[in-house]
């Protein structure tokens, strides 16, 4: 069994925004996707879905960021 770090995703009323994604990070994120299926028994749908709590993951857990952040409250 994979130790991934997204869990099950929330369901949460989205904020629409466009972008464009390299047709080689789709690809990893469907196949995320579907580990992450797997893993929690749970299917994702579309793999675009995983974007945001992988960013929110990236940024509760660097370092740098939340030190930065400290500083200039």
């Amino acid at each position: 069994m994979a130790k991934l770090k997204l869990g099950p995703i929330v369901d949460d009323k989205p904020v629409k925004i466009t972008m464009e994604l390299p047709a080689a990070l789709h690809r990893d994120l469907a196949a995320y996707a579907e580990v992450l299926a797997r893993e929690t028994g749970q299917p994702v749908g579309d793999p675009v879905r995983l974007i945001v709590p992988m960013l929110e993951r990236f940024i509760a857990t660097d370092r740098g960021f939340a030190k930065a952040r400290r500083a200039s409250d």
